[in-house]
């Protein structure tokens, strides 16, 4: 299988302040991989420079073979990003909020298509025509998921996706994201939700003091560190640091 992601010996200085330092991984194509660790362990600095926004003090990433260094306008064509603190316009309806999005990718009948793909993830029946403004919590991720995946990028970039949602929007939340990943969709995930990257990963790699500090399936980390699950894992590797 092919990687669709090679993160090697990534580093952030924000001045004096070493953020990331070195970090080394993988995603394969069609793979869901968890990125965990404690708060402020460099995660989203992380995710920030592979979605091209933030700039890397070295290392370097390659998406699809192409350096994030030589090759960034490519590399955006085939990402999406989702931050954890994504918001829509609320004024407008899920359906116009899609549209206007799909502007920025497409015209005509390729944008329309790319529209109907948006509704069809974002799976909210009726309420697609409701003002965003009425939207639950659960429906909102949805919405913004769906405007995250429309554009059919190679590798999405999902930071905490069911952070505040109550446990069914979560179970419908990681369904979705299976599915895209079924799909043909690679996808990087963040989350401090350890029973989600259980159920949800083919792989993890834990984050600690912006270096990269274990990596691999929930299956081989549970077994590696002889505990029954991912936030005893979790646990165990931080207290070793």
């Amino acid at each position: 299988m092919a990687d669709a992601l090679v993160v090697k010996g990534l580093s952030k200085s924000f001045g004096d302040r070493l953020a990331v330092d070195g970090v080394s991984f993988s995603v394969k194509e069609g793979e869901i991989f968890g990125l965990i660790g404690p708060n402020g362990a460099g995660k989203t600095t992380t995710l920030r420079m592979i979605s091209t926004l933030l700039t890397m003090t070295s290392g370097d990433i390659w998406v699809y073979g192409k350096s994030m260094r030589t090759d960034a306008d490519y590399i955006r064509r085939c990402i999406s990003y989702l931050p954890e603190d994504a918001g829509a316009y609320k004024d407008l309806t899920g359906r116009a909020y899609l549209k206007f999005m799909a502007g920025f990718f497409a015209n005509g009948e390729e944008m329309e298509n790319i529209v109907d793909k948006g509704i069809g993830i974002a799976d909210l029946g009726e309420r697609i025509d409701s003002k965003v403004s009425t939207y639950s919590k659960g429906m909102m991720r949805r919405l913004l998921i769906a405007r995250a995946i429309m554009p059919s990028p190679r590798l999405a970039i999902l930071d905490e996706i069911t952070s505040g949602l109550d446990v069914m929007n979560a179970f419908e939340i990681r369904d979705v994201v299976r599915t895209i990943a079924k799909g043909g969709v690679s996808v990087l995930l963040s989350s401090h939700n350890m029973f989600e990257v259980d159920q949800l990963c083919d792989r993890i790699g834990m984050i600690d003091g912006g270096k990269m500090i274990l990596t691999g399936s929930p299956s081989e980390l549970k077994e590696r560190y002889k505990v029954g699950t991912v936030e005893e894992v979790f646990i165990k590797a931080a207290v070793k640091r």
